[in-house]
């Protein structure tokens, strides 16, 4: 091995140790509907739930990549972000919000939809839905007293 390979080696090391972490650092992300149980959610997250009728479909493509500029923002929120790009699977999250092709909806901690949107949002906007929820405006008032 010549010396410059081994030093370029030596020092990518780390990067892969760091990249393996172990299972309680899991990465905060995107979650199939078929991994969520829905009624599982209640009061303990937001849902965010990101519909297509298939995975190459443009505005889930940009609606994706639009979120995961900004997760942790939304992880700060108590939001788990579904995604749903099979009809034919018929989840539980499909059947309770019954979309066509691509759909944003926002749904508070009790499980009620609240935005619906036919278009790619960005967190921006996500996040200003969020803050003027009354559930979240009581997080926030519990987080910093001094607010009120």
């Amino acid at each position: 091995m010549r010396p410059l390979h081994a030093l370029v080696l030596a020092a990518l090391l780390p990067f892969t140790a760091a990249a393996e972490g172990s299972p309680a650092d899991a990465a905060y992300g995107p979650v199939a509907a078929d991994q969520v149980v829905f009624a599982d959610q209640m009061y303990v997250t937001r849902p965010l739930v990101v519909f297509a009728d298939s995975p190459n479909d443009p505005n889930f493509i940009r609606q994706m990549d639009l979120l995961s500029r900004s997760l942790p923002t939304l992880e700060e929120r108590d939001v788990t972000i579904v995604t749903d790009t099979d009809p034919e699977a018929r989840s539980e999250w499909r059947q309770k919000l019954r979309p066509r092709g691509f759909s944003l909806v926002i749904m508070d901690k009790d499980l009620k939809p609240v935005v619906r949107k036919p278009n790619p949002w960005t967190v921006r906007e996500i996040v200003a839905a969020i803050d003027k929820l009354p559930l979240r405006r009581q997080e926030m008032l519990e987080r910093n007293p001094a607010g009120r």
